[in-house]
């Protein structure tokens, strides 16, 4: 077992899967340069080991990378591109949303069109609301569209093998923080399914739903819980288009609870479509109402002490669980 952050894994992950195929190739802003050659980043070294032809640096143009994705896809290669920040996956929606989504519905499923969109996304680094929104639930509502937003590095790792070979068009979403937080990282080849849910925590009394940088909110806020006698169970979606209903439904009729936690802005974020699923068929197993914990309804401040205001923490959600208890 290896110890390693996201940024780590996800190098390992595109690695292998250039090694194996060689129709992989990666493409984006800054891809190749030396600025992104620090061992914790996703891109480090990848140039040296695989060279200009497959690791391909582009100008500074969303719609244009992602055009890249969409071409060569569907010349039969397997792209893997990046987004450098969320919000500017407004400027690639159009070759996402409206052709890479649905292009293997057009074939009647006769084509694939095998893309991984990877972008950057999440606040907690002082850059701003144009760099930090969050935007995960725009693109799970494009039909067409497999978003992945891992938690951990394994779960980084193998889910980003999986979307490379998998022949839909992924949007796979990276917590920046999360690139050098580490943890452990099995050895050798594996794979994480797509559309899969994990629960990292077992418990009995609340069902914690949440993905991606939250879930270190949630076991903080699960160990303090604990001291109380108040167990916590933390289901990490890990991926949100499929999303796995399944899992959370039967953790809520176990639990009777439900907390949907994550760090978008409230209004239309992911966490209501989640509470409609419990609603429309858990409804009878709820011992109390739903809450949803997430960021409010602002811009990403950039000032330190409101951009931590804006994020999510344990208290906040600590406060909300004990409310339905």
């Amino acid at each position: 077992m290896q110890q390693l952050g996201m940024g780590q894994a996800v190098n390992q992950a595109l690695r292998e899967e250039m090694t194996r195929d060689a129709g992989v190739f990666i493409a984006g802003e800054g891809v190749g340069v030396s600025i992104h050659d620090s061992p914790m980043l996703p891109t480090a070294g990848l140039l040296k080991e695989f060279g200009p032809g497959r690791v391909k640096d582009t100008p500074v143009s969303e719609a244009a990378i992602a055009g890249l994705a969409v071409g060569a896809a569907a010349a039969g290669l397997r792209p893997v591109v990046e987004i450098m920040f969320n919000p500017f996956f407004t400027l690639a929606s159009d070759m996402i949303v409206n052709h890479a989504a649905k292009l293997r519905y057009l074939s009647g499923g006769k084509s694939a069109f095998p893309l991984v969109v990877r972008i950057k996304s999440g606040a907690g680094f002082g850059a701003g609301c144009q760099h930090a929104h969050n935007l995960e639930a725009w693109a799970a509502h494009c039909p067409g569209l497999k978003v992945v937003m891992p938690s951990t590095p394994a779960d980084a790792k193998g889910l980003l093998k999986s979307a490379v070979r998998d022949e839909n068009p992924v949007v796979f979403i990276e917590d920046m923080l999360l690139y050098f937080v580490p943890g452990p990282v099995p050895d050798g080849e594996y794979l994480v399914p797509i559309g899969k849910a994990d629960i990292k925590r077992q418990g009995k009394d609340v069902t914690m739903v949440t993905w991606s940088k939250m879930l270190g909110v949630a076991m903080k806020a699960a160990e303090q819980l604990a001291q109380d006698g108040i167990e916590l169970e933390v289901v990490d979606v890990r991926t949100l288009a499929p999303l796995d209903k399944e899992t959370i439904l039967a953790s809520v009729r176990k639990t009777g609870r439900l907390v949907v936690l994550h760090e978008a802005t409230r209004t239309g974020g992911f966490a209501g479509e989640i509470s409609a699923i419990v609603i429309e068929e858990a409804l009878t197993s709820l011992k109390a109402p739903l809450r949803r914990v997430t960021g409010p309804d602002i811009p990403v401040p950039t000032s330190p002490p409101l951009e931590r205001f804006y994020i999510p923490n344990e208290e906040k959600l600590i406060s909300a669980i004990r409310e339905i208890l």
